[in-house]
């Protein structure tokens, strides 16, 4: 009769040579994989959710999508209106407000010298 394994048997990677990324990467990442493992204990998290929830900025615990909160249940931290954290991406709902007024200025004075460029060409030709 055959000889029992004392080893525990190697988890199965299928007809896959150790060159296959799968195996080749198996230690890499570990920051992002520990990142998601921390993330998974956040407030919230464990309750389950919707399927569009956001996450706190500051606690990084999950909030409904529809919430009317002002402020984190979690952490206490003011909500803005402007920009919600998903699982990995955020996004802003309020354009950004534009430059066109600190580039006034500028505009004006490119204008007034062209201007005197312009007039003293003018003379200049005459």
């Amino acid at each position: 009769m055959g000889e029992e394994r004392k080893d525990p048997k190697p988890p199965s990677f299928g007809n896959m040579s150790d060159d296959h990324w799968s195996r080749a990467r198996k230690d890499k990442n570990q920051e992002a994989l520990n990142y998601y493992r921390e993330r998974s204990k956040a407030p919230g998290v464990a309750d389950g959710g919707a399927a569009r929830n956001f996450y706190c900025m500051s606690c990084a615990g999950v909030l409904d999508f529809d919430t009317q909160a002002s402020a984190c249940p979690h952490c206490g931290a003011v909500i803005e209106g402007g920009a919600r954290r998903y699982f990995n991406w955020v996004e802003m709902d309020e354009p950004k407000k534009s430059d066109f007024l600190v580039l006034m200025p500028w505009l004006v004075a490119g204008l007034v010298l062209l201007a005197v460029l312009a007039t003293g060409l003018v003379f200049w030709l005459l």
